[in-house]
Protein backbone atom coordinates (compact mmCIF):
# COMPACT_ATOMS: atom_id res chain seq x y z
CA UNK A 1 0.00 0.00 0.00
CA UNK A 2 3.13 2.75 0.77
CA UNK A 3 4.57 1.88 -2.00
CA UNK A 4 1.44 2.42 -4.56
CA UNK A 5 1.13 5.55 -2.32
CA UNK A 6 4.70 7.01 -3.38
CA UNK A 7 4.54 5.68 -6.65
CA UNK A 8 1.62 7.47 -7.31
CA UNK A 9 2.39 10.64 -5.59
CA UNK A 10 5.75 10.42 -7.56
CA UNK A 11 3.64 9.86 -11.41
CA UNK A 12 1.34 13.06 -9.70
CA UNK A 13 4.44 15.03 -9.62
CA UNK A 14 5.50 13.78 -12.83
CA UNK A 15 2.03 15.11 -14.43
CA UNK A 16 2.35 18.25 -13.04
CA UNK A 17 6.19 18.99 -13.76
CA UNK A 18 7.19 16.90 -16.67
CA UNK A 19 10.07 15.44 -14.66
CA UNK A 20 10.60 12.98 -11.53
CA UNK A 21 10.46 14.20 -7.73
CA UNK A 22 13.49 14.27 -5.80
CA UNK A 23 11.40 12.09 -3.04
CA UNK A 24 7.96 11.55 -1.85
CA UNK A 25 7.51 12.87 1.73
CA UNK A 26 4.22 11.26 4.13
CA UNK A 27 2.98 13.07 6.81
CA UNK A 28 -0.27 11.60 8.25
CA UNK A 29 -3.61 12.85 10.07
CA UNK A 30 -4.58 12.19 13.47
CA UNK A 31 -7.34 10.90 15.74
CA UNK A 32 -7.16 12.72 18.76
CA UNK A 33 -8.22 10.14 21.80
CA UNK A 34 -9.16 12.72 23.96
CA UNK A 35 -8.24 15.95 24.90
CA UNK A 36 -10.56 18.67 22.78
CA UNK A 37 -9.88 22.64 22.88
CA UNK A 38 -7.51 21.47 25.55
CA UNK A 39 -4.26 22.82 23.63
CA UNK A 40 -4.90 26.58 23.17
CA UNK A 41 -5.85 26.63 26.73
CA UNK A 42 -2.17 25.07 27.26
CA UNK A 43 -3.39 21.91 28.46
CA UNK A 44 -2.94 18.36 27.55
CA UNK A 45 -3.70 16.22 24.58
CA UNK A 46 -3.45 12.81 23.64
CA UNK A 47 -3.83 12.30 19.83
CA UNK A 48 -2.41 9.18 17.43
CA UNK A 49 -1.59 9.30 13.90
CA UNK A 50 -3.39 7.93 10.72
CA UNK A 51 -1.82 5.55 7.74
CA UNK A 52 -4.06 7.94 5.97
CA UNK A 53 -2.36 10.98 5.17
CA UNK A 54 -0.65 13.54 2.63
CA UNK A 55 2.41 12.99 0.26
CA UNK A 56 4.46 15.65 -0.94
CA UNK A 57 6.35 14.98 -4.45
CA UNK A 58 8.86 17.24 -4.23
CA UNK A 59 11.81 18.75 -6.14
CA UNK A 60 14.07 22.13 -5.99
CA UNK A 61 13.47 24.73 -8.42
CA UNK A 62 16.27 27.20 -8.97
CA UNK A 63 14.27 30.00 -9.87
CA UNK A 64 12.96 30.78 -6.49
CA UNK A 65 9.85 30.23 -7.29
CA UNK A 66 7.38 27.96 -5.33
CA UNK A 67 5.28 25.71 -7.54
CA UNK A 68 2.28 24.14 -5.61
CA UNK A 69 -0.38 21.68 -7.30
CA UNK A 70 -2.86 18.76 -5.48
CA UNK A 71 -4.57 16.31 -6.96
CA UNK A 72 -7.61 17.12 -4.83
CA UNK A 73 -8.04 20.38 -6.83
CA UNK A 74 -6.63 19.99 -10.02
CA UNK A 75 -7.69 23.90 -10.81
CA UNK A 76 -6.19 25.30 -8.32
CA UNK A 77 -2.60 26.01 -8.64
CA UNK A 78 -0.01 28.21 -7.71
CA UNK A 79 3.06 29.76 -8.38
CA UNK A 80 4.71 32.55 -5.99
CA UNK A 81 8.67 33.43 -5.49
CA UNK A 82 9.20 32.90 -2.12
CA UNK A 83 10.99 35.92 -1.18
CA UNK A 84 7.45 37.14 -1.93
CA UNK A 85 5.33 35.47 0.33
CA UNK A 86 3.91 37.01 2.73
CA UNK A 87 -0.06 36.82 4.69
CA UNK A 88 -2.54 36.71 2.74
CA UNK A 89 -0.95 36.44 -0.33
CA UNK A 90 -1.69 33.07 -1.18
CA UNK A 91 -5.37 31.58 -0.56
CA UNK A 92 -7.64 28.29 -0.31
CA UNK A 93 -5.81 25.26 0.52
CA UNK A 94 -2.24 26.23 -1.25
CA UNK A 95 -1.78 29.12 2.08
CA UNK A 96 -1.14 25.96 4.49
CA UNK A 97 1.70 24.92 1.84
CA UNK A 98 2.96 28.07 1.26
CA UNK A 99 2.37 29.62 4.54
CA UNK A 100 5.11 26.72 5.65
CA UNK A 101 7.55 27.98 3.14
CA UNK A 102 6.92 31.60 4.51
CA UNK A 103 7.43 30.80 8.46
CA UNK A 104 10.41 28.37 7.48
CA UNK A 105 11.56 31.49 5.55
CA UNK A 106 10.91 33.94 8.65
CA UNK A 107 12.70 31.98 10.99
CA UNK A 108 15.91 31.91 9.11
CA UNK A 109 15.92 28.54 7.61
CA UNK A 110 18.07 28.97 4.13
CA UNK A 111 14.64 27.42 1.76
CA UNK A 112 14.37 28.13 -1.65
CA UNK A 113 12.26 27.71 -4.63
CA UNK A 114 10.43 24.24 -5.26
CA UNK A 115 7.95 22.38 -7.04
CA UNK A 116 5.48 20.23 -4.94
CA UNK A 117 2.38 18.40 -6.40
CA UNK A 118 0.09 17.21 -2.96
CA UNK A 119 -1.92 13.68 -2.80
CA UNK A 120 -4.18 12.79 0.03
CA UNK A 121 -6.50 9.95 1.06
CA UNK A 122 -7.53 11.63 3.95
CA UNK A 123 -11.32 13.43 3.73
CA UNK A 124 -11.55 16.93 4.01
CA UNK A 125 -13.43 18.54 6.59
CA UNK A 126 -13.68 14.85 9.10
CA UNK A 127 -12.17 16.42 11.59
CA UNK A 128 -8.79 14.38 10.77
CA UNK A 129 -6.90 17.21 10.27
CA UNK A 130 -5.95 17.59 6.73
CA UNK A 131 -4.55 20.63 7.03
CA UNK A 132 -2.14 20.41 9.58
CA UNK A 133 -1.00 17.58 7.54
CA UNK A 134 -0.30 19.40 3.99
CA UNK A 135 1.85 21.67 6.41
CA UNK A 136 3.26 18.79 7.72
CA UNK A 137 4.41 17.51 4.63
CA UNK A 138 5.20 20.56 2.98
CA UNK A 139 7.78 21.28 5.98
CA UNK A 140 9.20 17.71 5.72
CA UNK A 141 9.71 17.89 2.09
CA UNK A 142 11.25 21.61 2.05
CA UNK A 143 13.45 20.80 4.83
CA UNK A 144 14.87 17.14 3.52
CA UNK A 145 15.48 19.01 -0.20
CA UNK A 146 17.51 22.07 1.41
CA UNK A 147 18.90 19.70 3.85
CA UNK A 148 17.93 22.02 7.17
CA UNK A 149 18.13 20.12 10.00
CA UNK A 150 14.92 21.39 12.20
CA UNK A 151 14.31 19.67 14.70
CA UNK A 152 10.46 18.07 14.85
CA UNK A 153 9.58 20.30 18.05
CA UNK A 154 10.34 23.60 15.91
CA UNK A 155 8.90 22.06 12.82
CA UNK A 156 5.53 21.57 14.82
CA UNK A 157 5.80 25.06 15.80
CA UNK A 158 6.58 26.88 12.77
CA UNK A 159 3.57 24.29 10.78
CA UNK A 160 1.50 25.95 13.80
CA UNK A 161 2.58 29.44 13.27
CA UNK A 162 1.90 29.26 9.34
CA UNK A 163 -1.70 28.71 9.89
CA UNK A 164 -2.00 31.04 13.28
CA UNK A 165 -0.31 33.76 11.15
CA UNK A 166 -0.59 33.35 7.59
CA UNK A 167 -3.64 31.16 6.93
CA UNK A 168 -5.14 33.77 9.86
CA UNK A 169 -6.81 29.90 11.72
CA UNK A 170 -5.73 30.30 15.73
CA UNK A 171 -5.49 26.77 16.16
CA UNK A 172 -3.51 25.00 18.65
CA UNK A 173 0.13 22.62 18.47
CA UNK A 174 -1.79 19.32 18.76
CA UNK A 175 -1.93 18.92 15.09
CA UNK A 176 1.07 19.45 14.11
CA UNK A 177 2.91 18.15 17.01
CA UNK A 178 0.99 14.62 16.29
CA UNK A 179 1.83 14.70 12.70
CA UNK A 180 5.19 14.99 13.12
CA UNK A 181 6.15 13.19 16.29
CA UNK A 182 3.88 10.27 17.01
CA UNK A 183 5.26 7.11 16.80
CA UNK A 184 3.28 3.31 15.50
CA UNK A 185 1.76 1.78 18.28
CA UNK A 186 1.52 4.59 20.44
CA UNK A 187 -0.85 7.74 21.60
CA UNK A 188 1.67 10.91 21.96
CA UNK A 189 0.95 12.59 25.14
CA UNK A 190 1.58 16.23 24.70
CA UNK A 191 1.79 18.97 27.11
CA UNK A 192 0.75 21.85 25.26
CA UNK A 193 2.42 24.36 27.25
CA UNK A 194 5.63 22.98 27.83
CA UNK A 195 5.39 21.06 24.83
CA UNK A 196 7.07 18.01 26.25
CA UNK A 197 5.86 14.63 25.07
CA UNK A 198 5.95 11.41 25.73
CA UNK A 199 4.54 7.94 23.73
CA UNK A 200 1.88 6.07 24.82
CA UNK A 201 1.41 2.36 24.57
CA UNK A 202 -2.40 1.91 22.45
CA UNK A 203 -2.82 -1.31 21.95
CA UNK A 204 -6.71 -2.19 21.65
CA UNK A 205 -6.06 -5.15 19.34
CA UNK A 206 -4.62 -6.89 22.20
CA UNK A 207 -7.55 -5.73 24.51
CA UNK A 208 -9.65 -7.26 22.20
CA UNK A 209 -11.34 -3.87 21.06
CA UNK A 210 -11.31 -1.84 17.77
CA UNK A 211 -11.02 1.72 17.60
CA UNK A 212 -13.43 2.80 14.74
CA UNK A 213 -13.44 6.14 13.20
CA UNK A 214 -16.70 6.72 11.70
CA UNK A 215 -16.79 9.85 9.77
CA UNK A 216 -20.81 11.25 9.83
CA UNK A 217 -19.85 13.32 6.41
CA UNK A 218 -21.52 16.51 8.03
CA UNK A 219 -18.40 18.89 6.82
CA UNK A 220 -17.72 21.63 9.05
CA UNK A 221 -16.13 25.25 8.68
CA UNK A 222 -14.82 26.57 11.11
CA UNK A 223 -11.59 28.94 10.30
CA UNK A 224 -12.84 32.60 11.78
CA UNK A 225 -15.91 31.42 13.33
CA UNK A 226 -17.03 29.59 15.77
CA UNK A 227 -13.75 27.66 17.01
CA UNK A 228 -12.15 31.24 17.07
CA UNK A 229 -15.14 32.20 19.03
CA UNK A 230 -14.77 29.40 21.87
CA UNK A 231 -10.96 30.36 21.73
CA UNK A 232 -12.17 33.50 23.15
CA UNK A 233 -14.37 32.54 25.33
CA UNK A 234 -11.41 30.33 26.80
CA UNK A 235 -9.37 33.40 26.86
CA UNK A 236 -11.82 35.62 28.66
CA UNK A 237 -12.32 32.85 31.20
CA UNK A 238 -9.03 32.88 31.98
CA UNK A 239 -8.39 36.76 32.77
CA UNK A 240 -11.58 37.13 34.84
CA UNK A 241 -10.24 33.86 36.85
CA UNK A 242 -6.73 35.89 36.86
CA UNK A 243 -4.88 32.57 35.43
CA UNK A 244 -3.08 32.18 32.11
CA UNK A 245 -4.62 29.95 31.21
CA UNK A 246 -7.33 27.20 32.06
CA UNK A 247 -4.85 24.96 32.73
CA UNK A 248 -4.50 26.87 35.61
CA UNK A 249 -7.86 26.66 37.09
CA UNK A 250 -7.11 23.72 39.76
CA UNK A 251 -10.52 23.30 40.83
CA UNK A 252 -14.27 23.50 39.61
CA UNK A 253 -15.72 25.48 42.56
CA UNK A 254 -13.56 28.25 41.40
CA UNK A 255 -15.84 28.82 37.88
CA UNK A 256 -18.31 29.79 40.86
CA UNK A 257 -16.65 33.42 40.27
CA UNK A 258 -18.07 33.51 36.69
CA UNK A 259 -20.92 35.65 36.08
CA UNK A 260 -21.98 34.56 32.92
CA UNK A 261 -23.18 30.87 32.59
CA UNK A 262 -21.54 30.45 28.55
CA UNK A 263 -18.21 31.13 29.95
CA UNK A 264 -18.29 28.37 33.27
CA UNK A 265 -19.70 26.12 30.86
CA UNK A 266 -16.38 26.29 28.29
CA UNK A 267 -14.36 26.33 31.09
CA UNK A 268 -15.79 23.54 32.68
CA UNK A 269 -15.10 21.48 29.32
CA UNK A 270 -11.54 22.69 29.36
CA UNK A 271 -11.13 21.61 32.84
CA UNK A 272 -12.27 17.91 33.19
CA UNK A 273 -10.76 17.29 29.43
CA UNK A 274 -7.16 18.13 30.98
CA UNK A 275 -8.27 15.62 33.53
CA UNK A 276 -9.88 12.70 31.37
CA UNK A 277 -6.44 13.09 29.32
CA UNK A 278 -4.22 12.17 32.61
CA UNK A 279 -6.84 9.30 33.23
CA UNK A 280 -6.56 7.87 29.96
CA UNK A 281 -3.23 7.75 30.17
CA UNK A 282 -3.48 6.50 33.45
CA UNK A 283 -5.50 3.27 32.19
CA UNK A 284 -3.33 3.07 29.10
CA UNK A 285 0.13 2.57 30.99
CA UNK A 286 -1.92 0.17 32.76
CA UNK A 287 -3.29 -1.92 30.03
CA UNK A 288 -6.87 -1.77 31.10
CA UNK A 289 -7.93 -0.11 27.55
CA UNK A 290 -11.34 -1.47 28.22
CA UNK A 291 -12.14 0.91 31.00
CA UNK A 292 -11.26 3.72 28.82
CA UNK A 293 -14.62 3.72 26.95
CA UNK A 294 -16.50 5.70 29.44
CA UNK A 295 -14.07 8.49 29.15
CA UNK A 296 -15.11 8.58 25.55
CA UNK A 297 -18.64 8.94 26.15
CA UNK A 298 -18.04 11.72 29.12
CA UNK A 299 -15.52 13.62 26.75
CA UNK A 300 -18.51 13.70 24.16
CA UNK A 301 -21.35 15.29 26.69
CA UNK A 302 -19.04 17.45 27.80
CA UNK A 303 -17.79 19.25 24.42
CA UNK A 304 -22.15 18.81 23.51
CA UNK A 305 -23.09 20.43 26.98
CA UNK A 306 -20.45 22.86 28.37
CA UNK A 307 -18.31 23.23 25.09
CA UNK A 308 -21.63 23.88 22.07
CA UNK A 309 -19.45 22.21 19.46
CA UNK A 310 -21.34 19.19 18.81
CA UNK A 311 -24.01 18.55 16.05
CA UNK A 312 -26.69 16.75 15.16
CA UNK A 313 -25.14 13.51 13.28
CA UNK A 314 -22.20 13.18 15.97
CA UNK A 315 -24.82 12.99 18.71
CA UNK A 316 -26.80 10.22 17.16
CA UNK A 317 -24.01 7.97 16.29
CA UNK A 318 -22.27 8.17 19.95
CA UNK A 319 -26.17 7.50 21.26
CA UNK A 320 -26.61 4.48 18.58
CA UNK A 321 -22.71 3.01 19.15
CA UNK A 322 -23.55 2.78 22.78
CA UNK A 323 -26.75 1.22 22.63
CA UNK A 324 -25.81 -0.99 20.73
CA UNK A 325 -22.67 -2.60 22.20
CA UNK A 326 -19.89 0.31 21.96
CA UNK A 327 -18.07 1.02 25.33
CA UNK A 328 -18.12 4.62 24.73
CA UNK A 329 -17.58 7.13 21.82
CA UNK A 330 -17.50 10.68 21.21
CA UNK A 331 -17.16 13.70 18.78
CA UNK A 332 -14.01 14.94 18.05
CA UNK A 333 -12.14 17.32 16.02
CA UNK A 334 -12.63 21.22 16.50
CA UNK A 335 -16.50 20.51 16.40
CA UNK A 336 -19.47 21.18 13.94
CA UNK A 337 -19.03 18.41 11.98
CA UNK A 338 -16.38 16.18 11.10
CA UNK A 339 -15.71 12.49 12.69
CA UNK A 340 -16.61 10.31 15.76
CA UNK A 341 -14.46 7.59 17.05
CA UNK A 342 -15.74 4.65 18.73
CA UNK A 343 -14.00 2.29 20.87
CA UNK A 344 -16.11 -1.20 20.57
CA UNK A 345 -15.42 -5.04 21.46
CA UNK A 346 -13.79 -7.06 18.87
CA UNK A 347 -15.91 -8.73 16.27
CA UNK A 348 -19.18 -6.21 17.10
CA UNK A 349 -17.91 -2.96 14.36
CA UNK A 350 -19.96 -4.21 11.92
CA UNK A 351 -23.11 -4.76 13.91
CA UNK A 352 -22.63 -1.24 15.10
CA UNK A 353 -21.68 0.55 11.95
CA UNK A 354 -25.09 -1.36 10.40
CA UNK A 355 -26.73 0.09 13.71
CA UNK A 356 -25.75 3.83 13.14
CA UNK A 357 -25.62 3.57 9.36
CA UNK A 358 -29.86 2.47 9.76
CA UNK A 359 -30.49 5.33 12.13
CA UNK A 360 -28.57 7.65 9.74
CA UNK A 361 -31.02 6.56 7.04
CA UNK A 362 -34.16 6.60 8.93
CA UNK A 363 -33.38 10.60 9.43
CA UNK A 364 -32.76 11.06 6.01
CA UNK A 365 -28.89 11.26 6.06
CA UNK A 366 -26.51 9.29 4.16
CA UNK A 367 -24.40 6.58 6.12
CA UNK A 368 -21.32 7.96 7.72
CA UNK A 369 -17.99 6.15 6.04
CA UNK A 370 -15.52 3.71 8.43
CA UNK A 371 -11.84 4.92 8.12
CA UNK A 372 -9.14 2.67 9.50
CA UNK A 373 -7.81 3.58 12.73
CA UNK A 374 -4.53 2.30 14.01
CA UNK A 375 -1.56 4.28 15.41
CA UNK A 376 1.14 4.58 12.86
CA UNK A 377 4.19 6.58 12.23
CA UNK A 378 4.73 10.42 12.01
CA UNK A 379 6.01 12.56 9.01
CA UNK A 380 8.73 10.68 6.60
CA UNK A 381 10.57 10.41 3.21
CA UNK A 382 9.27 7.83 1.96
CA UNK A 383 11.34 5.51 0.35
Amino acid sequence: MREAQRYAAANWFRDCYGTDPAGVWHAPGRVNLVGEHTDYNDGFVLPFALAQGVRAAAARCGDGMLELRSRQAPGDSVRVHVESLAPGSVCGWAAYAAGVAWSLLEAGHAIGGARVAIDSDLPQGAGLSSSAAVECATAVALTGLYDAAVPLLELARLAQRAENDFVDMPCGIMDQSASLQCIRGHALLLDCRSLVTAQVPLDVAAAGLELLVLDTRARHEHAGGAYADRRRACEQAADLLGVPALRDVTGLGELDRLDDPALRRRARHVITDNRRVQAMVSLLRAGAVRDAGPLLTQAHRSLRDDFGISWPQADVAVDTAVAAGALGARMMGGGFGGSVIVLVPAGQSASIVTAIGDEFRRRGWPGPDVVPASPEAGAHLMT
